[in-house]
């Protein structure tokens, strides 16, 4: 999005305390800049608006950029305006502690703004989040290192309303190896005793950085479908943070459901673009079904600017975890990470349209965009 449209948005934007008719408005003018943004006036995917749409790896602030800045007015229009009804949000820390803190600071900001904001710890809540046209966040774990104190930590964080947890980041801990280890081992036996303890309490499993082992052992471990919350295809864009196809037909086969991502891994060293996502989608639904593919794109519902100092503080950030041994490969400080002719806040309409212009059905389309992690919500979470 450049400035133009930026500034066209933001002048078109009601206040933060909008009510439906603002809400509407809101919808609209940020349809207009992305219709703009994506191929000229045309009619984007007509359910859009009707459907639940869920990305389940988001967050309403910046994504991937060191200082985790407040959020702003900007922000929740953006939120708001999305279209989204619910994210899967990253609260996790890297100890017990740490994780409460950042916990505590999200219900904070839900508390901050009730009008756009929403915790969602079940399907209700969910359907309340679409009907009031606010965001739902579900707190969501990248690590089971908040756990690495005893599996009671699981209980205690699951109260909180952490719903999803991924069993490793990209190195190893105590449940098994990410997808950066060289030496593959699968899943422990904490890792084992840690899958059992979340399928008993209806906290889904997320294998997304999980190494190839770990991946295939903890889809085999799970007594419940599962999910890979975002990641892509290795046959479409080899990449150690994306999916082979073994691993693939084997989420289909539990009845989980893949998020693909949004990010530069899906084409290595360039800007992904959304023919790019769509690729990896279509490849996705042929090798899973269906029922199988979602989105998860790992960025903020506010788009990137392009300005020097998000350069600068993306150029930190990703410095940052090179230093630290955990960025992935193409992981560059000169590629921003996004989807270029994404960067708006109704992308997952424009990934509806993408579809439906590919001459996939309304029903395909509207289980790609969140009906299938509905789905998955109903099969693990209460009612």
């Amino acid at each position: 999005m450049n400035k133009m449209d930026r500034k066209r948005f933001l002048a078109s934007a009601a206040a933060i305390g909008i009510g439906a008719t603002g809400l509407e408005n809101l919808k609209g003018a940020v349809s207009s800049v992305s219709g703009t943004e994506a191929s000229g006036a045309r009619r984007f995917w007509p359910g859009y608006d009707e459907a639940i749409v869920v990305d389940f790896l988001a967050s309403p602030g910046y994504f991937n950029y060191p200082l985790n800045p407040p959020l702003n007015g900007e922000m929740i229009q953006n939120a708001v305006g999305s279209g989204i009804t619910a994210v899967n949000l990253t609260v996790s820390g890297s100890d017990f502690e740490g994780t409460v803190r950042k916990i505590s600071g999200w219900m904070d900001r839900i508390e901050r703004f009730p009008g756009a904001l929403v915790q969602v710890r079940t399907r209700a809540q969910l359907n309340e989040a679409k009907a009031s046209g606010r965001l739902g966040i579900v707190f969501g774990f990248q690590d089971t290192t908040p756990f690495e104190g005893g599996l009671d930590h699981i209980a205690t964080f699951q109260a909180l309303g952490v719903k999803v947890t991924q069993l490793t980041y990209n190195v190893r801990n105590l449940v098994g190896d990410g997808c950066l280890e060289p030496a593959n081992g699968g899943l422990t036996r904490y890792g084992h005793q840690v899958v059992e303890r979340m399928n008993d309490l209806g906290m889904l499993v997320d294998v997304s950085h999980c190494g190839q082992r770990t991946t295939a052992e903890g889809i085999a471990a799970s007594t419940v479908p599962m999910a890979i919350t975002h990641s892509g295809c290795s046959a479409v864009a080899e990449h150690p943070r994306s999916k082979h196809d073994a691993e693939l037909r084997a989420l289909g086969d539990n009845g989980g459901v893949i998020g693909i991502y949004l990010m530069p891994f899906l084409t290595p060293g360039r800007v992904a673009m959304l023919d790019d996502v769509l690729n990896h989608i279509e490849h996705a639904l042929n090798v899973c079904g269906e029922d199988h593919v979602g989105i998860g794109s790992d960025l903020s519902t506010t788009p990137i600017d392009g300005s020097e100092d998000y350069w600068s503080a993306h150029r930190q950030f990703v410095a940052g975890r090179i230093e630290r041994g955990i960025a992935a490969p193409n992981e560059d400080p000169d590629i921003l990470f996004t989807v270029e002719d994404l960067n708006s806040p109704r992308r997952m309409e424009m990934i509806a349209d993408g579809l439906a212009r590919r001459g996939h059905g309304d029903r395909v389309v509207e289980k790609v965009i969140g009906g299938n992690w509905v789905r998955l919500f109903d099969e693990i979470w209460p009612s």
